[in-house]
């Protein structure tokens, strides 16, 4: 009981201490973005995948600005920014949460962008090669093919599940607030504007193929780009709001303090959820779990090592990566053993699932998730699922 006390205090103190340190990246980030979406980067990005967003997301207007911010949050995890993409998907549910006929009620839009954020296609999952590097692996890079199947499979489950799962948790919609927020336009559909239509095919595949072309160069140079992708988005943006003519340093202190003011928003929510699962290692009960199906775990794929792995990250990343060093580490198993790799796969492929529940839903103060937990959970299992299959069909 000591240690678990010493434990809920320590993770309650940590919580501030991590929201207080988002607070520099978070001002960071989204004063970029309020350059970018200045200058109409986000416009450009959102016609490039107009026609598959649309597809997924009908509740959403495809010139909305909740439309930008959720592909620049997808870009950030497919090349494996980290926090980085934490602002931009903060701004993505506080854009959603304008178009929300029920506040503080998920909607179906919230919920599905949460799966595919869980579940996010990663090109490029650069903490993970890093620390590989520094653990000593012959191939750091090599963990590419494995995390790119992996988080391909979970995503299209992560779809499939919240589509389904939305039909069995309707959204109750008050009448009264959707004639409230419904826009007075007699029925009629507006039309999209030239510059609001979506690209042709053509430009989206070409887009596709630069995107999927970059690949084989992190295959070859992932330790040389790495460094140079954070430096890259500064100067792309702040470049092309120069371009666009666009009072730079105004725009981007302006993005700075909406930075600041969400970080602290998250403070309670982050301390409720740190210490839930703090509580959950320190009394015990993961190790527990750990020993009890550990040995059925190893028939299919899962050794014993790798189980707090997979049990620790929808919990908890920084617990997730302390868990990956120890076992890369370990003399008696590497980097570069079917282990090591089954750990890096599972770090770059799947997400901290209740953190960012807790921290996207934390900034909207939306309390009634509905199928949200449900289908980001569906979408972690399946990507723990295709990193066995992944490893296993790769390495044997």
């Amino acid at each position: 009981m000591e240690v678990l006390s010493k434990a809920m205090i320590e993770s309650a103190t940590g919580a501030v201490e991590l929201a207080i340190g988002l607070v520099g990246v978070m001002a960071l980030f989204l004063g970029l973005m309020k350059v970018a979406e200045a200058g109409g980067l986000l416009t450009i990005l959102a016609r490039l995948i107009r026609p598959l967003m649309v597809k997924l997301f009908p509740d959403v207007p495809a010139d909305h600005p909740a439309m930008g911010a959720m592909i620049l949050n997808l870009a950030a995890n497919m090349l494996g920014l980290g926090n980085a993409a934490t602002p931009f998907g903060i701004r993505a549910m506080q854009e959603l949460d304008k178009l929300n006929p029920q506040q503080g009620t998920a909607t179906n839009a919230m919920a599905l962008f949460l799966a595919i954020n869980t579940s996010s296609v990663t090109l490029l999952p650069t903490g993970v090669i890093a620390l590989r590097a520094a653990a000593g692996s012959s191939d750091p890079a090599a963990i590419l093919p494995t995390t790119l199947f992996a988080t391909i499979g979970s995503t299209t489950v992560a779809v499939i599940a919240a589509k389904l799962y939305q039909r069995l948790s309707p959204l109750t919609v008050d009448d009264s607030a959707v004639l409230q927020q419904a826009p007075s336009n007699n029925g009629e559909k507006t039309p999209l504007k030239d510059d609001e239509q979506g690209y042709p095919l053509w430009v989206s595949l070409g887009a596709l193929t630069a995107l999927v072309a970059f690949i084989p160069v992190a295959v070859f140079y992932g330790r040389s780009v790495s460094p140079w992708i954070i430096p890259s988005l500064m100067v792309g943006f702040l470049g092309f709001g120069l371009v666009r003519r666009v009072r730079v340093y105004e725009v981007f202190v302006e993005g700075d303090k909406d930075g600041f003011r969400v970080a602290i928003r998250i403070i309670p929510y982050l301390v409720a959820i740190l210490v839930a699962v703090d509580m959950l290692r320190a009394s015990g009960v993961m190790h527990a779990v750990v020993g009890a199906i550990g040995g059925i775990t190893g028939r299919f794929g899962l050794p014993a090592e790798a189980l707090p792995m997979a049990l620790m990250r929808p919990l908890s990343g920084f617990g997730a990566y302390g868990i990956l060093a120890s076992i890369i580490n370990d003399p008696a198993i590497g980097p570069d053993s079917y282990t090591g790799y089954l750990v890096s796969t599972l770090q770059g492929s799947t997400e901290t699932t209740f953190y960012v529940l807790a921290v996207y839903f934390g900034a909207v103060q939306v309390r009634r998730i509905r199928h949200s937990l449900a289908t980001a959970l569906t979408a972690d299992a399946s990507g723990l699922i295709f990193a066995v299959l992944a490893c296993s069909f790769f390495l044997g």
